[in-house]
């Protein structure tokens, strides 16, 4: 499993949606599915990766305000 923080990180986490179907990758519940810990950044999810619900590459996420 990925690790779920780097030393002293104290940043916000942030959400991430799939702009092809709307899934939301939230980097405080990781995606535990796909070896993803909770609390894992957006940076650390692996290029590999991809959307558990369309396919989708990470390029085809953005990070979304919430």
């Amino acid at each position: 499993m990925i690790s779920a923080f780097r030393g002293g990180d104290k940043m916000p986490f942030k959400r991430f949606m799939c702009l092809l179907c709307g899934y939301i990758y939230d980097e405080a519940k990781g995606w535990p599915d796909d070896g993803i810990a909770p609390g894992t950044r957006w940076d650390d999810v692996p290029l590999t990766w991809q959307c558990p619900e369309c396919g989708a590459s990470k390029d085809d996420f953005e990070m979304m305000e919430i």
